[in-house]
């Protein structure tokens, strides 16, 4: 990265030839005795193993040390040395950590449409940094830390441990409402300066608005992984990002959004679920790795998480599915007894098949919920499938039958061919319009929305030859 960082500078603001120095300042050396950096240092590989690892791309790497490097030179502290990781997770967030951490999501990255976008939401983060937030919070996020060790440590699966994970890293970037907005102020400052669209910081909060009410057909979706679950959107701090901007001319008129080298920048972006996770096609779940896929019933929404894949459907019916591995090879009727499943009705376990593949079934109880438990062994592997409905419910059995008649493994020819969805930049040509460009889409049913969503093209918004759009595609 930090050589991503020093041929991005090169190259966006060209400098006299110089000799290299015979004793470099690396981000490291320059941190050493820094005891912020020291605890971002800390929580570092935490927020690595929340959000699934850091996104190599040497392409985006410069594109975003372009944009920090801009920002760093106009910043209140532009000593302040930072390490920038693009994380490996569809979620949209940005945060900062103590001592110069941080971290923007390939998710946000594929939602922006400029660079001054991204640097508005950059800027707000160095803004945290500089004006020593991190520090204020600390002894918050101490007794979080310590939470979810002793989580994790108790709970010693490898779920249980991404699980504590998962609860205690966005506490890591919550700051008050003060904070919040001292650094909107300072970081509509630095965009400005750094010769940004200062009115960028407005667009896009109210563009990561729009796309969290997208995503919010799903009741039981998990905002608490998002930047605005962290960072609060209401329309009166959007409203005081544009009287920030003001300060630099009228909106429209200053300042570079840096489009087509940004556009340049993420084409390519992986989007969506990583092949580690498996993806979703609809109301299809495909793991190319584990060589197994299932399908949800119509008008559900699958939601893979790093834990488990879940799903929500009509009248409070919701799925999880997850795996563990097997190393005792006890019957799965054994199995399914052995006490990790609250109110089971032992009476109602049933070995079975399915697909052909050895399975068991049974009925629990607990609270005001009914469950079907279905169990399903491929090798070393057991595979849960566990179906919610409120109790009395007609609708377990038949929600319960679509996921075991769906279940099987993958052939050789399907997992080969399953290929990750990206962000494609295509350059509009003549007689396309909104509606064609959008039937390309991939990887979702609502096309013309998601389309206009990551485009930031409004209900009337049209295209003509020449411009430039993202189309998800593979």
């Amino acid at each position: 990265m930090l050589a991503g960082c020093q041929t991005a500078l090169e190259q966006a603001y060209e400098p006299p030839a110089v000799q290299p120095s015979s004793t470099p300042q690396i981000v490291s050396e320059v941190q050493k005795n820094d005891p912020r950096a020291q605890m971002g240092a800390r929580e570092h590989p935490r927020i690595l193993a929340s959000y699934g690892g850091e996104y190599k791309d040497e392409k985006t790497e410069r594109l975003v040390a372009r944009i920090t490097g801009a920002l760093t030179a106009v910043s209140e502290n532009p000593s302040q040395s930072y390490r920038i990781t693009i994380l490996n997770s569809p979620a949209i967030n940005a945060f900062a950590l103590p001592g110069g951490y941080l971290y923007v999501t390939r998710g946000l990255l594929a939602l922006a449409n400029d660079a001054s976008e991204v640097a508005a939401v950059l800027s707000h983060e160095m803004a945290h940094v500089t004006a020593n937030h991190g520090i204020q919070r600390q002894q918050r996020e101490e007794a979080e830390v310590i939470a979810s060790r002793v989580v994790s440590e108790v709970l010693s699966s490898d779920i249980a441990g991404k699980e504590a994970l998962a609860r205690g890293k966005l506490r890591l970037a919550a700051f008050s409402r003060n904070q919040e907005l001292q650094a909107d102020q300072i970081g509509v400052r630095m965009l400005g300066e750094a010769g940004y669209d200062p009115y960028a910081a407005a667009r896009f909060l109210e563009a990561m608005a729009a796309y969290a009410s997208f995503n919010a057909v799903d009741p039981e979706n998990d905002q608490s992984m998002d930047f605005l679950s962290s960072h609060p959107s209401a329309p009166q701090r959007v409203d005081l990002a544009r009287r920030h901007a003001r300060a630099f001319g009228p909106e429209g008129t200053t300042g570079d959004r840096g489009r087509d080298y940004y556009l340049d920048g993420i084409d390519g972006l992986l989007y969506g679920d990583s092949p580690q996770e498996g993806y979703v096609r609809g109301q299809t779940f495909l793991h190319g790795k584990l060589g197994i896929r299932f399908e949800v019933p119509e008008g559900f929404q699958i939601d893979n998480k790093v834990e488990a894949v879940l799903a929500t459907g009509p009248g409070e019916v919701a799925i999880r599915f997850d795996g563990v591995a097997d190393s005792q090879g006890r019957s799965l009727t054994d199995y399914i007894a052995s006490g990790w499943v609250t109110g089971l009705e032992p009476d109602t376990i049933r070995a079975t098949q399915v697909n052909g593949l050895e399975a068991a079934t049974a009925r629990a109880s607990a609270d005001r919920w009914d469950f079907d438990v279905t169990v399903i062994r491929i090798g070393s592997q057991i595979y849960r499938f566990l179906t919610a409905v409120p109790k009395g419910s007609a609708a377990l059995d038949p929600t319960a039958k679509v996921l075991r008649a769906s279940f099987r493994r993958m052939t050789a020819e399907e997992a080969a061919s399953l290929k990750p969805l990206r962000v494609r930049v295509f350059t509009v040509k003549q007689g396309e319009t909104v509606p064609t460009l959008a039937s390309r889409m991939m990887g979702t049913d609502r096309k013309l929305e998601l389309f206009r969503m990551i485009n930031a093209m409004g209900l009337t918004a049209t295209v003509k030859p020449g411009d430039r759009v993202k189309i998800i595609t593979e």
